[in-house]
């Protein structure tokens, strides 16, 4: 199983943001285990580092980011998704953004706490919370 993280789930676990912090770092530990797949979107890096200076000391973000990227997959983001972004019926230009590269990466799943903005999405979506639950479902 693929899925693709959005940047607001990696940053519930990476500064432990509550109270979301126990799915979405359940999530990742999936990913960590190799039990399924994982990625974030290229364009996540950058958002993630720049996030992360407001939660930790600057000396920490790289190696934090480091440590992430040894569990996580980076999927591409070219000017075809970019074009499908824009196309999309999708809203918001970075949901948009992830979704695309998210169907091109083959992902079964995008994992997000912003559920909602991505009702247009041609991938399914589940809340970290709801992907736990449908994981574990028979």
């Amino acid at each position: 199983m693929k899925v693709v993280l959005d940047t607001n789930v990696v940053l519930d676990v990476l500064a432990s943001r509550e109270p979301f912090y126990q799915h979405s770092s359940q999530c990742l530990m999936l990913v960590a285990s190799g039990n399924i797949q994982g990625a974030i979107t290229a364009n996540s890096v950058t958002d993630i580092a720049y996030l992360l200076r407001k939660h930790l000391d600057p000396e920490n973000v790289k190696p934090t980011l480091a440590r992430l990227l040894e569990v996580v997959d980076v999927v591409s983001v070219d000017q075809k998704c970019c074009f499908e972004a824009i196309e999309s019926a999708i809203p918001d230009f970075e949901d948009a953004l992830l979704d695309a590269c998210a169907k091109r990466w083959g992902s079964d799943f995008v994992i997000t706490r912003d559920v909602l903005g991505f009702e247009q999405s041609s991938v399914a979506v589940l809340a970290p919370r709801a992907f736990l639950e449908h994981i574990d479902a028979p």
